[in-house]
């Protein structure tokens, strides 16, 4: 007499863990994340920055062109390029060449002006250069690299080359210096009202994404 087969003991059915999940269901959940930044440029903005940057840059423009004297020169090419930069980073270096603009004007340049293009322009290219590294808190490294440079100058120009003599003087350093403070100003006023505003843009639609 043989043994009656035996039916084979059903297997328990494993339980689905959330790594199991379909690939699919973890990306719909990334793409839902209601604290997700909205999109920063938009046709308003875009706008704004078109004109605010063609209007700096004509500024800019008039003051380089009409008859002035290089500390109007100075103040206005180094603050009007930095602000000129937070409109695009393509603004900043137009307005960065526009200081070479009163070589072509029917008026010639200062006097100085040959001494203070190159010198200058070094440093401020250096600003932009930062600028365009990170966001609010480099502007005081951006701040430092220039004054360094101006006040290195105004302290080595007669060592380097005696007849040198404009970076020393203490005009031409106020000039250059008071400018940077006001364009550095300006770009950090306008960062730290962008930060404000997409916060509250985040916390807006973070409760619209609760109360739905």
């Amino acid at each position: 007499m043989t043994a009656p087969d035996s039916a084979p003991a059903p297997q328990p059915t494993p339980p689905v863990t959330p790594a199991a999940a379909p690939a699919r269901t973890r990306r719909a959940r990334r793409g839902r994340r209601p604290d997700a930044p909205p999109p920063r440029i938009t046709p308003g903005r875009a706008l704004a920055h078109l004109l605010g940057g063609l209007i700096t840059l004509a500024v800019l423009a008039y003051f380089q062109w009409t008859p002035g004297e290089w500390p109007v020169r100075l103040l206005t090419w180094v603050a009007l390029t930095i602000i000129a930069d937070e409109f695009d980073g393509w603004y900043g270096y137009a307005a960065l060449l526009l200081g070479g603009l009163g070589y072509f004007s029917p008026v010639p340049p200062p006097e100085q002006w040959s001494v203070i293009l190159p010198l200058v322009g070094g440093a401020l290219a250096g600003v932009l250069l930062i600028k365009h590294s990170g966001g609010l808190f480099v502007l005081p490294f951006a701040a430092a690299l220039y004054a360094a440079v101006i006040v290195g100058m105004g302290r080595f120009a007669t060592t380097l080359d005696h007849g040198l003599t404009l970076p020393t003087n203490e005009a031409f350093q106020r000039t250059a210096l008071i400018a940077m403070v006001i364009g550095l100003s300006v770009s950090a006023v306008r960062r730290i009202v962008s930060l404000i505003l997409r916060s509250r843009a985040r916390r807006a639609q973070r409760a619209a994404a609760l109360n739905a």
